[in-house]
């Protein structure tokens, strides 16, 4: 088969498909990646072949020139009801998230990308389209040469949990209501390469899902979920040599992920006075920050190790906890290795994989705005003490493994294709 890996530019999205796409192409398919320029680098770093197309979007400019989601925990469309039940969703709330959520993101980013998109495929024609889910131009495009589609998610499915409350109260409303932007945006694009509006387009014939069931929302009605074992990958890196050896004392990473910096303007939360408050720690605190950030620190404790771009997962197998940002890659990798973890998360849904891991008993969840250096060593002082939240985070490893790997996916891959071309 040709199976197109269709993708916003953005990284931390993409790197969770890079495994699956590595395990297409040892199965014998012909992969190619397809992503706005920006991506390049990172995408044919990975050893699949990228094609460029479409242009650059704009979305992380216009999020710092008006700060349009705020970053607080309860103030984030679709995120603050995410586990809410359906009675607690109502017309208003889901109809202001997707304006938002479509007008200031969805379309900013698929806009540039959807022309060109569609064009690739009537060229290299693939059987099937992986889009990770803000990718609303890869259905299109797939639809436009009927292969089949299918969303590879990166975090909880809260995008089609909450388009079925949508699609749940539209009936309500009065006709000069029904506000359906998404239809709309797509409805009108299909239709320039012949193709009508299906509901298919908003979340896939089927889904990959990394998540283990402890950490999944409710699943999204009509949405065939398919698991999938998440696999960590950080792109290219080398490992150093002081890396490679067992440490003599506990380790903690701190890492805050590398979009706090490339994309939203810094990090938000004290970094220096959360060193500061594990100087006295009888552990080695390895913290990766880039260069200039490092310059802004100033001195730090001797215990801390300031460190720029590392591999994660060779350094988190090294440690006895992490302190992070609950971005989804960063969390999901070190929960593949067993590692208890504190959890500041600092945008978006970021909250979600925190409360979860926080009631199993794997880690700690340290609101943004309470996260100072006092709170912070006391969690880490209680992971690195008490034998409960290790064993916890054992527990989840032992669930993640048990979804089916990449390669046995990547193994039934054509069947699952011939399923719904069947249908």
């Amino acid at each position: 088969m040709r199976v197109l890996l269709a993708t916003v530019a953005e990284k931390p999205h993409f790197l969770g498909m890079a495994p699956l796409g590595w395990a297409l192409r040892a199965a014998g398919h012909e992969v190619l990646v397809a992503s706005q320029p920006e991506l390049g680098p990172v995408a044919s770093g990975t050893g699949l072949p990228f094609a460029p197309t479409g242009r650059d979007h704009d979305f992380w400019r216009i999020m710092r020139t008006y700060s349009v989601a705020g970053q607080g925990e309860g103030r984030v469309p679709f995120v603050d009801r995410a586990e809410s039940p359906a009675r607690d969703v109502d017309w208003e709330y889901v109809r202001d998230g997707h304006r938002n959520a479509f007008l200031w993101w969805w379309k900013v980013v698929n806009d540039p990308l959807l022309e060109d998109l569609v064009a690739l495929c009537r060229r290299w024609r693939p059987d099937l389209v992986l889009w990770e889910p803000l990718s609303f131009a890869a259905p299109i495009a797939a639809e436009a040469v009927g292969a089949v589609h299918a969303r590879i998610l990166w975090g909880a499915d809260i995008f089609a949990l909450m388009r079925s409350h949508l699609l749940r109260l539209l009936p309500e409303q009065e006709p000069a209501g029904r506000e359906d932007l998404l239809r709309n945006w797509m409805g009108r694009h299909a239709a320039r390469w012949g193709v009508g509006f299906r509901e298919r387009m908003t979340r896939g014939y089927f889904t990959l899902d990394y998540l283990p069931e402890p950490l999944r929302l409710q699943d999204a009605p009509g949405v065939r979920y398919v698991p999938l074992r998440y696999i960590p990958y950080n792109g290219r890196a080398v490992v150093p040599d002081w890396l490679l050896t067992p440490p003599e004392r506990p380790r903690v990473c701190l890492t805050l992920g590398t979009s706090a910096t490339e994309r939203q303007g810094g990090y938000s939360v004290p970094v220096k006075d959360i060193l500061e408050s594990l100087a006295d720690l009888d552990a080695e605190i390895v913290a990766t920050l880039p260069d200039a950030e490092r310059a802004h620190l100033g001195t730090l404790p001797p215990n801390v190790r300031p460190i720029g771009f590392t591999p994660l997962e060779p350094l988190a197998r090294t440690c006895s906890a992490v302190i992070n940002h609950g971005g989804w890659g960063t969390f999901l990798g070190v929960a593949s290795l067993g590692v208890p973890q504190i959890v500041v998360p600092t945008w978006f849904d970021n909250v979600l994989p925190a409360r979860r891991l926080e009631a199993l008993g794997a880690g700690v969840h340290i609101p943004p705005e309470r996260a100072d250096g006092s709170r912070v060593r006391g969690a880490l002082t209680r992971l690195l003490n008490e034998p409960a939240p290790t064993g916890a985070a054992r527990r989840l490893r032992t669930q993640m493994e048990s979804s089916p790997s990449p390669n046995t996916i990547a193994s039934r891959m054509e069947s699952l294709v011939a399923d719904h071309r069947t249908r």
